[in-house]
């Protein structure tokens, strides 16, 4: 296989890659626990928390659901971080970078 062949190749893959994670991001997610959901977007942006527990007044439900939205995107984001710092440098290697 010649180098052209290799490169067309490469970015055909890319491509590929790209409309994959172009349609994960577009997809919401719902992952449970107990009396906990928790819905998020592809991008990892929490959309909902829900708490189904009868024994907190609708109040303290309201604040708990929104504060774990507020650190759930925070510690997302942290990740987000951490992947750029560590990965960005083999992006940089990739023709059109991967990440």
């Amino acid at each position: 296989m010649n180098l052209q062949a290799l490169m067309k190749q490469a970015q055909s893959l890319q491509k590929d890659m790209m409309k994959a994670k172009e349609e994960i991001d577009q997809m919401t997610f719902t992952g449970t626990s107990s009396f906990v959901s928790v819905t998020v977007k592809g991008t990892k942006e929490v959309l909902k928390v829900s708490i189904d527990n009868d024994n907190l007044s609708s109040d303290d439900k309201e604040m708990i659901e929104d504060m774990l939205v507020v650190a759930l995107n925070d510690a997302f984001h942290q990740v987000d971080e951490m992947t750029e710092k560590k990965m960005g440098k083999f992006s940089s290697m990739m023709p059109g970078g991967l990440f």
